[in-house]
């Protein structure tokens, strides 16, 4: 368990109309004594709403603090190097760690956090809900994938038994330890979940398998065309991640899976709430909340599971049925194709969602 850091920092409150606070917490010295060692969350850009700041008082910078500290340890690009480091190394990439407090109750909170990707190319931020509890004084946060984040889930006021059980199949689902990329004959289960967007209709598929931020397994496609609506792979419980307006939605699935929808504009805004697969996300767009980059109005739409160790993480599509396709990784990312019936679809193909 990380210790409190003896800190001092300040939330600067942005326009009252929006309702947040926001800040970037910087350590300062004492004009009697040394300077105090550097606090997880000194140049963390900090989001927490009002109601959530009423709520937590002085509370709320050991919050943060926790919170960022997990979030740079589970961040790929940050995790080797100490938080001072690896915030002023993202900012020299341009890029922002994000700690968004949105509810507390007692000795909870919860809200999102996410780490922006480079918005010199294509790619995903990485991102994270959380839950965390004071316990002695102490906060003790759980990012979305790990044990701590999986136990919150079970008992905290914050949950509502909806989101609870979608939730907690989503943490308990161990990966198949068959289900690999190389075993392309294995059809491996998704829980019946669509392409995003309306079953029985079109859109265009512009990117075959590729990363969701630049490295690791190939989790994403990427679609544009068609009505332009993005909707759910299936039901679920929906954050949007980069809080109102922003174009990223995350949506957990029962069953151990959920979805990542990026890029889009005119989002509907969710925290936490329960969706039917016919509720309408966004539209395809060209945002960028939280880094990347999009040189025509797409939709970024990735896969995410758990491994056996609980690690949340975007997965293989490899061998995977979405949508009546099944999808394989080409010879360089965005080259891969889907197949149906004797048919392949590579990018620029238009294509239909079927539920088979």
């Amino acid at each position: 368990m990380r210790s409190r850091r003896s800190v001092r920092a300040t939330l600067v409150a942005l326009a009252a109309t929006a309702g947040l606070l926001a800040a970037v917490p910087a350590a300062t010295a004492s004009p009697e004594g040394p300077a105090p060692a550097a606090s997880p969350s000194a140049g963390v850009t900090v989001k927490v709403a009002q109601s959530a700041a009423d709520r937590l008082g002085t509370a709320r910078k050991a919050l943060v603090d926790a919170v960022s500290a997990d979030v740079l340890t589970r961040s790929h690009d940050a995790s080797e190097l100490s938080p001072k480091t690896a915030v002023a190394q993202l900012a020299e990439e341009g890029r922002k760690v994000v700690v968004d407090v949105r509810e507390a109750k007692g000795d909870w909170a919860r809200g999102v956090a996410y780490v922006e990707a480079s918005r010199e190319h294509h790619g995903g931020p990485e991102g994270w809900l959380f839950l965390a509890q004071r316990e002695n004084g102490t906060w003790v946060p759980g990012l979305e994938g790990d044990k701590a984040f999986a136990e919150h889930v079970a008992t905290s006021p914050l949950v509502g038994k909806a989101e609870r059980e979608t939730i907690t199949a989503y943490a308990e689902r161990e990966a198949d330890p068959q289900a690999k990329p190389g075993n392309i004959g294995i059809q491996a289960n998704v829980n019946g979940l669509l392409l995003p967007w309306a079953p029985d209709t079109v859109m265009t598929l512009t990117g075959g398998p590729h990363t969701h931020g630049g490295t690791g397994n190939w989790s994403a496609l990427d679609f544009a065309g068609g009505s332009g609506e993005v909707r759910p792979s299936r039901e679920g419980t929906a954050t949007s991640m980069c809080g109102a307006g922003g174009g990223w939605t995350r949506v957990i699935h029962p069953g151990g899976f959920s979805t990542d929808y990026y890029h889009m504009h005119n989002t509907a805004y969710f925290n936490g709430t329960a969706i039917s697969a016919s509720t309408r996300l966004g539209s395809i767009g060209v945002d960028t909340c939280a880094g990347g980059s999009a040189t025509g109005p797409h939709v970024h739409w990735s896969l995410r599971t758990y491994d056996a160790n609980l690690n949340g993480a975007y997965t293989w599509l490899n061998g995977r049925t979405l949508g009546g396709w099944t999808w394989y990784n080409g010879g360089a990312e965005y080259s891969g194709c889907g197949t149906r019936q004797g048919l392949t679809a590579c990018p620029g193909t238009v294509i239909y969602n079927r539920r088979a």
